[in-house]
């Protein structure tokens, strides 16, 4: 069911072209609340041109602590990328990778479990998974959602039992979190979203399984 690109260059250049997409997907959106925002022509003007400087820096930092190692990552070798039916035994809770179904669950936002073996497949095609306990303040939850808002890659969703009351978790990568607001998220997203090394990035996150909200 997948489409996966045949070399790593052709990974490289999907996965490219996949991050131009969303930048100017969230410039504009960017745009659309500095319009909002601006009453005037010339105080719309400004507050884009500010807007948009602001976010700029904001994307260099985050590009520069992704560059870096993030404290408390943690990763996993050896992840098999077999295709597999019925349920996978996994080492971490939740999955980081390994064995998984055929059919990848369809990024977005969902408010009740998924299935561990369609997230998986999910991960193989380069999405970040947030995954939080469901007792998690509402406020919390919103803050988790909002990284989907812009990121056709991404995938939030409850998970009983978690070691802790966030994870996020990208193919071979793992961080824990006590909130929802730790700006180490970002950072994980930026660094693991798309990893051009997986043998699937690119491939959809859409038209598999689930009806994100």
């Amino acid at each position: 069911m997948s489409t996966r690109p045949r070399t790593k260059d052709e990974r490289a250049a999907t996965v490219a072209r996949l991050r131009k997409e969303q930048a100017r997907a969230e410039r504009r959106r960017m745009l659309v609340v500095a319009g909002v925002a601006g009453t005037l022509v010339l105080g719309l003007v400004a507050t884009a041109t500010v807007v948009l400087v602001g976010e700029a820096r904001r994307t260099s930092a985050l590009e520069a602590q992704a560059a870096a190692d993030i404290e408390g990552v943690e990763s996993f070798d050896g992840l098999v990328f077999d295709h597999v039916e019925g349920s996978v035994d996994y080492a971490q809770n939740p999955p980081a990778g390994g064995a998984h179904n055929a059919v990848w669950q369809n990024c977005g936002v969902y408010d009740a479990p998924v299935v561990d073996e369609h997230a998986v497949h999910s991960l193989e095609h380069g999405a970040v998974w947030l995954t939080y306990d469901p007792d998690l303040p509402t406020d919390q939850v919103a803050l988790l959602e909002q990284h989907a808002a812009d990121q056709s890659y991404v995938l939030v969703s409850p998970y009983e039992g978690l070691p802790s009351p966030v994870v996020a978790t990208a193919w071979g990568h793992q961080l824990q979190l006590a909130a929802a607001d730790d700006d180490r998220i970002d950072v994980f997203v930026r660094k693991y979203l798309l990893n051009p090394e997986l043998p699937e990035a690119g491939a959809l996150c859409s038209n598999g399984i689930g009806q994100p909200a």
